[in-house]
């Protein structure tokens, strides 16, 4: 039974899942924007947010969960703690924004763009 398991899976097996994550994660903070599917801006949000609340306090145990949640990727770690997260010190939570765009026309799947606010 999949009582109380409301993860997405996108058609795909669990370590594909995991890979399409981090590309999210490390597309979004590298550019800020992105254009993806609906369901996957929904999926990435509590990801990225999570991301960003951690590195608001900047310790070294928080700058290694990070790196781990980011499968290491030392130039992502380093502009989440450096860029991302000094501007959202005053905010609660709320960092990123979903917004739906007209559909994809070749298969018509809902679109939206996932930004830093």
């Amino acid at each position: 039974m999949r009582h109380s398991n409301h993860n997405r899976k996108f058609g795909r097996e669990k370590n594909q899942r995991n890979a399409l994550m981090k590309s999210l994660m490390l597309s979004l903070i590298k550019h800020g924007k992105m254009t993806t599917t609906d369901a996957k801006a929904r999926e990435l949000r509590p990801a990225i947010e999570k991301l960003v609340t951690r590195a608001k306090v900047n310790t070294v145990a928080n700058k290694r969960l990070v790196l781990a949640r980011m499968y290491n990727s030392k130039i992502a770690t380093k502009m989440l703690f450096d860029e991302i997260a000094p501007r959202y010190i005053e905010r609660k939570g709320g960092y990123t924004r979903i917004t739906k765009i007209a559909p994809r026309k070749s298969d018509s799947s809902k679109m939206a763009v996932i930004e830093f606010v």
